[in-house]
């Protein structure tokens, strides 16, 4: 099986505008699709990929132009210091979860499998999502919901949990499932617990604080001309990735000089979000809901 298949590869290759003689850096490596391809465009450049998981590290490039990374890539700027490899030439970061963590059911992170509640992309921090939902009080668990899985009955599904695990502890898939039924609304099942497991996964992960470290950071290690090239999967980060974009900061407002004019960090290459044509859905239909945002730094 396919550990990883990248989404949009020629569009972010595209997008980074690869210099043969720059530094480049992908913070999401996984199966390493993407690094490949940009070391396909290097000549005495060099790449320097992230990824906390161990199962990504078996999929290492044997390239002297490669260094992966064991680390969150929040530890972006102190990495490439370490490495003396600032400034930058351009930054790639394919978000979410990977097919490979997705199909392996041991790791939580699908509803397909009755596996136990996991979601860690890092296994050896502490928390995970059973954690959450037989620790949290009601109102953190609405909070969490509401806020990461934007299901408009936060309020309901929380009382369920928090009064159900009174009886019996929320350990794997069918546990959850049994718990939240009364709660799903008919015919949009899998809608709703894809909403709700991407609400613990991204409590588990911070995933939220996490990408605004990193778009922080971004900022910082650019060369100016420097590309920016993200591809999000929910509403929630892309939200992000565009305010960064737009004004540099993460609630989206401008500032402007004495004379009006925009005081903005980055340049627009996409005005709107590229998404995957049909044939590449077709293929892969986990790439149904990916936009990609490109930007140069200014």
């Amino acid at each position: 099986m396919e550990y990883h298949r990248p989404v949009l590869l020629k569009e972010c290759i595209d997008g980074l505008n690869i210099n043969p003689k720059g530094i480049y850096v992908d913070v999401t490596y996984g199966g390493g699709g993407h690094s490949k391809e940009i070391l396909k465009h290097l000549t005495t450049g060099s790449l320097y990929a992230f990824d906390q998981d161990e199962d990504a590290l078996k999929n290492k490039i044997d390239d002297e132009r490669f260094v992966l990374i064991k680390q969150n890539f929040k530890y972006l700027k102190n990495f490439l210091k370490m490495y003396n490899a600032l400034p930058i030439d351009g930054l790639l970061a394919d978000l979410g979860v990977s097919s490979h963590q997705f199909d392996e059911a041991d790791r939580g992170f699908s509803t397909r499998f009755d596996s136990k509640l996991d979601m860690r992309m890092d296994q050896n921090s502490k928390q995970t999502a059973a954690d959450i939902l037989n620790i949290y009080s009601e109102g953190e668990l609405k909070h969490v919901f509401k806020l990461y899985g934007e299901i408009d009955n936060a309020g309901r599904l929380a009382y369920a949990i928090f009064h159900s695990r009174k009886e019996k502890k929320i350990e794997t898939v069918s546990d959850l499932k049994t718990v939240i039924e009364k709660c799903v609304k008919r015919g949009r099942e899998n809608q709703y617990y894809a909403q709700v497991f991407q609400a613990l996964r991204i409590e588990v992960n911070k995933e939220l604080d996490v990408l605004k470290d990193l778009l922080t950071q971004c900022l910082e290690v650019l060369k100016p001309g420097g590309r920016l090239v993200v591809i999000s999967y929910h509403s929630l980060e892309d939200r992000l990735v565009k305010n960064i974009i737009r004004s540099g900061k993460f609630e989206g407002e401008v500032e402007k000089d004495f004379f009006g004019n925009q005081l903005a960090p980055f340049k627009m290459i996409t005005r709107k979000p590229v998404v995957p044509d049909e044939a590449e859905v077709l293929e892969n239909s986990r790439a149904r809901s990916a936009k990609l945002r490109i930007a140069e730094k200014v």
